[in-house]
């Protein structure tokens, strides 16, 4: 409705809506009251005759998202539920989860414990606390938590390390979020003294308690490392030789280097647009061997010529990017 409408029009429009409503939720009453209800998400048919191969698309997780109702289609559950839910709800959930947790680096015994972890009334600091390094120092730390539905930016980074060394000051900032922009990692970098630690958190997180209770307190909170490469352009051809990946060690406070031995796989996008990722070179690595799992799972004699190209820590060369950035994604065992 618009101011121009008469306001029997109005009446009989709001009418309308009321029983509309009624009746919604009339029938959403009578679906768990008289329906036999099946859990089908997480329950896998498996079918040991099928042989899954690679195709021309790859599926990745996303930040977890949702789609929230306008308050006018809400049914009187969905509402009350909602107006129950009070603020900052989330944000005490993840530093219950974090406090029992801790923040893992992909190696089991490398564990950032807490020795206390306590709500921090901040801006953009979410928490505070204490933790103890292997050699008995003490470390003041501090989180701050990123969006429920999108990307943590480097903006969120810079004003949460800007916060978090006024006063007396922190000597950790670890910035939890689903999910990470490009050049977060740059930008963590930037700040002395003050480590800051990107943390990816679980989307388990946020899709209740049932599924936490399937998830391994390891995996909740994982401190994601960068890949070490080296870049060098020969007959106006760029190649690109992965050393290992850098990664931090809470136990001790140092970054350390791994070799490729500890990578899976790695992909380049050759021309990336800071936008999405598209796998245009990807390479295998370690020490198993790929060509007798391939064979095995295909039942299918494997050419090792065309696969020992892909099995190297050294690219392919490729022409300079348009955009004038390329970018590598490394997946570690």
């Amino acid at each position: 409705m618009d101011d121009g409408w008469p306001n029997q029009a109005k009446k009989l429009l709001d009418g309308w809506w009321k029983l509309r409503h009624q009746r919604q939720r009339e029938i959403d009453d009578s679906i768990p009251r008289n329906s036999e209800s099946e859990v089908l998400y997480d329950q896998p048919y498996e079918d040991n005759t099928r042989i899954r191969v690679t195709g021309p698309f790859t599926v990745e997780s996303l930040s977890p998202h949702r789609v929230l109702a306008a308050q006018e289609q809400l049914t009187r559950s969905e509402r009350e539920g909602r107006e129950s839910a009070g603020p900052g709800q989330l944000e005490t959930m993840i530093l219950e989860n974090l406090k029992a947790a801790g923040v893992q680096n992909t190696i089991k015994n490398e564990r950032l414990e807490f020795d206390f972890l306590e709500p921090y009334a901040g801006v953009y600091l979410h928490g505070s606390g204490e933790y103890t390094e292997a050699d008995g120092t003490s470390r003041r730390v501090v989180v701050s938590i990123g969006p429920e539905h999108g990307t943590v930016g480097p903006q969120l980074v810079k004003e949460a390390a800007k916060e978090a060394v006024q006063g007396v000051g922190f000597d950790t900032l670890i910035v939890c979020g689903f999910a990470f922009d490009p050049n977060v990692s740059e930008e963590a970098k930037r700040y002395g003294k003050l480590t800051v630690l990107p943390t990816r958190m679980n989307p388990d997180l946020s899709m209740g308690e049932d599924l936490l209770k399937k998830t391994g307190a390891g995996n909740l909170f994982m401190i994601f490392g960068e890949p070490d490469i080296e870049v060098s352009k020969d007959n106006g051809k760029l190649t690109v030789t992965l050393k290992g990946l850098d990664i931090y060690d809470p136990t001790t406070g140092e970054i350390r280097n791994s070799s490729t031995d500890d990578i899976a796989c790695w992909f380049i996008d050759t021309n990336y647009n800071e936008e999405s990722f598209f796998v245009r070179h990807a390479y295998f690595t370690g020490d198993d061997d790929p060509y007798a799992r391939l064979k095995r799972a295909l039942r299918a004699e494997i050419n090792e010529e065309a696969w020992a190209s892909l099995y190297s820590t050294t690219s392919r060369p490729f022409d300079p990017p348009d955009t004038g950035t390329i970018a590598i994604k490394v997946i570690n065992h």
